[in-house]
């Protein structure tokens, strides 16, 4: 998996250039996606043919502590004309909340950062457990079971296979409800205490030669003064980018974030968080950036050669 890591997508098609500034317009881009190789419902040669059916340019699988996808996505962005940035999607811990981390990986996987995946697996395994304990005295029964049947593989286990199995079992009637009630932040299922710090988990992707890129902010429910409590520990810990916006959201938002983003040098990210078809996000789908002094991470300098060209905005 190394080499084709390692090679720069750049050197072997030649792809549309992205704006140096965010504009207010739509971009063919998607840096926040999950396969199979996490908890997303299609394979990742799946994947990126849907990117490509929707004219995406340049994307990123970041699978749940895993890179096991990525050399396939890579491998068929190459016949579809798509630059595939190879990426991760590390969960940590900040002041007693679970935390997402995107490593977007332009040299692939260093063997510090290889052995945090397996040490994350490892903290899967154990959470599952414990999630399963939790939900049977819910009314789950054989809740491990019930899960790894929802997987379909034998994959690390997420809490959206609780959720599914919760729904199939009839314990609740949607997904929304599972986390609501049993899976969501400060639920029996939100358990975090397997997972590393904030500080551990960027210190592996910056070693990697990647960039750290602090996820979907906007939804762990933090004011915005916590938020910048955050953001700043997070760049303290050499973070150097956050998703500005993940699917869809209010514009309002969208631009104070930019302000916070802009006022600590941070660069912006965009991902849709996809992680199955017939939902209300797909590939790409996500609210447009409206004009930004905020620098788009694909100009930070770890990500240009992998990334491509810029090009000036009028």
């Amino acid at each position: 998996m190394a080499d084709i890591l390692t090679k720069t997508p750049a050197s072997v098609m030649p792809m549309n250039a992205l704006p140096e500034r965010f504009d207010g317009q739509a971009l063919p881009i998607d840096l926040h996606m999950h396969s199979t190789a996490s908890d997303g419902a299609l394979s990742p040669e799946a994947l990126i043919a849907l990117c490509a059916s929707r004219g995406l340019t340049h994307v990123a699988l970041t699978d749940h502590d895993s890179v096991a996808g990525v050399e396939r996505a890579v491998a068929v962005g190459r016949q579809e004309g798509i630059r595939v940035l190879p990426g991760t999607e590390l969960s940590c811990q900040w002041r007693g909340i679970n935390i997402h981390v995107v490593g977007l990986l332009p040299s692939g996987v260093s063997d510090a950062l290889a052995a945090g995946l397996t040490a994350q697996a490892e903290a899967r395994r154990r959470r599952a457990e414990q999630i399963a304990e939790r939900l049977e005295k819910v009314g789950l029964a054989n809740a491990l079971e019930r899960a790894r049947e929802q997987a379909g593989s034998d994959r690390p286990l997420g809490r959206p296979d609780f959720a599914r199995a919760l729904v199939s079992a009839g314990v609740v009637p949607d997904m929304a409800t599972a986390f609501r009630r049993h899976l969501g932040r400060g639920k029996a299922g939100d358990i975090k205490a397997h997972w590393p710090t904030l500080a551990s988990v960027v210190a592996w992707l910056l070693e990697t030669g990647g960039v750290a890129a602090l996820a979907h902010p906007l939804r762990y429910g933090l004011t915005r003064r916590k938020r910048g409590q955050l953001l700043e520990d997070f760049q303290a810990a050499g973070g150097q980018a956050a998703e500005l916006v993940s699917g869809f959201q209010n514009p309002d938002i969208t631009r104070d974030l930019a302000r916070q983003l802009a006022e600590r040098g941070l660069h912006a990210s965009l991902g849709s968080d996809f992680h199955f078809p017939g939902g209300h996000l797909a590939p790409g789908s996500m609210t447009t950036v409206p004009r930004s002094a905020v620098a788009p991470v694909w100009t930070h300098p770890r990500l240009q050669a992998a990334m491509g060209d810029v090009a000036p905005v009028a």
